[in-house]
């Protein structure tokens, strides 16, 4: 499988659709990211996309500092409230804002020209 059409792909299509998805393994209803071609653990190859909620909780917080005129920005692990646990960034609120725990609600920007998986507050 190529990495123009393997589960990352696929991921980054719905991106660029809009779609934040996950995938989920029909055999044990457990939802996995990052994407792959089987579901770890059991290495079962069932499993199938599903539209995410979009909603979690940031379980760490690290503010990035850079020299000016660059802005702080934050470096997030949000724990999705279908399990996984997704690295990001939560925008809309000060990078010192972001606290752990806080409820956020997943959206798709852009960087660069791609599509990106982002947070707000929720």
């Amino acid at each position: 499988m190529s990495e123009r059409s393997g589960p990352e792909a696929i991921w980054r299509a719905a991106l660029a659709e809009g779609r934040f998805m996950l995938q989920k393994s029909i055999a044990d209803d457990a939802y996995i990211f990052p994407p792959r071609t089987m579901s770890p653990g059991t290495g079962t190859d069932d499993l199938v996309w599903v539209e995410a909620a979009g909603g979690g909780s940031v379980y760490s917080v690290t503010v990035i500092s850079p020299k000016p005129p660059i802005e702080p920005y934050n470096v997030v692990l949000v724990d999705l409230d279908e399990g996984p646990r997704v690295m990001s960034r939560v925008e809309g609120i000060p990078a010192q804002a972001v606290k752990i725990g806080m409820r956020v609600q997943a959206r798709i920007g852009e960087e660069a020209g791609a599509p990106i998986l982002l947070f707000n507050p929720a």
